[in-house]
């Protein structure tokens, strides 16, 4: 069965200070996502979309896309951000932008972050799912949190409750540190298991998805302060379980998960990559 790796490629990466979806880190220059995609081919992967805006197509296709190009068919999709509010900076957020999509990927496919790194494995759990996936039988890859934290600053977590396998719940922690504690009034810490299973937006869908995406998109573009909020993708797939409507098989991650939030997280994700190469992980890429 075909299916399709579709990568977030749209972001700002404000607090990074840059496109981190083309910041080179690999030995010869590669961006994490470099690796994302010959992680994907190898577990059976037949076609990438890279979700993209206008205003960075030309760069993103010179100085990445030339060289996935050459390993795996490739497509464009544009998220359009024409009708964004005056003010407004960045993008709605991951399900418009999948949503983008729906003309494109008529196949099972896996949703992925340009700036993350997940690990082979990720990607042959979620292959070997959509393989045999119903209309509504998604699936998600989770992380021990305490490895997906950095020591230059809080980050956001989306917190999983996972019972016999499967996907509970999720809970988006906006603040959490590089000890685990998280605060939500900007005083009060409270500490997290180290273990906790954590969303890094890596996801397996199918096309069935798209018209739940039209769903939560309409209603939030009506009711939604379109200044600042963004329209999540976690945010569908809560309602989808809640309701009934759809299950997330559950997997957990034996690799480290690496990203770039901070730019002082660079070298330590550069270091990490380059460990990776020199044991043969990824000769040929």
């Amino acid at each position: 069965m075909n299916t399709t790796l579709v990568v977030m490629a749209a972001g700002m990466g404000s607090r990074f200070g840059g496109l981190k979806q083309m910041e080179p880190i690999g030995p010869k220059g590669e961006a994490l996502l470099d690796f994302s995609v010959f992680d994907a081919k190898k577990a059976g992967f037949s076609k990438v979309v890279f979700i993209i805006k206008e205003a960075i197509e030309k760069d993103f296709k010179e100085f990445v896309g030339k060289r996935i190009e050459k390993m795996i068919d490739v497509e464009y999709v544009m998220q359009d951000v024409s009708s964004l509010p005056e003010g407004r900076k960045k993008p709605w957020g991951t399900t418009h932008a999948i949503l983008c999509c729906k003309d494109t990927v008529k196949e099972p496919f896996a949703v992925i972050n340009a700036d993350d790194y997940y690990g082979a494995n990720a990607f042959f759990d979620i292959k070997k799912h959509l393989e045999n996936a119903k209309d509504f039988d998604f699936c998600m890859v989770s992380y021990d949190l305490e490895k997906t934290l950095s020591v230059n600053g809080t980050v956001a977590r989306g917190c999983c409750e996972i019972e016999k396998g499967y996907l509970k719940d999720i809970i988006e922690r906006k603040k959490i540190n590089s000890d685990g504690k998280y605060t939500e009034d900007g005083e009060t810490w409270i500490q997290l298991p180290r273990d906790t299973k954590v969303s890094m937006n890596l996801w397996g869908f199918t096309p069935a998805l798209f018209a739940e995406l039209e769903k939560e998109f309409d209603s939030f573009i009506k009711t939604a302060d379109l200044q600042n909020d963004e329209c999540l993708i976690p945010t569908v797939v809560d309602r989808l379980i809640k309701s009934g409507a759809a299950t997330v098989k559950t997997y957990s991650n034996r690799d480290k998960w690496y990203g770039i939030t901070y730019r002082e997280d660079k070298q330590e994700v550069q270091k990490a990559i380059k460990k990776l190469c020199d044991e043969g992980l990824y000769d040929g890429i």
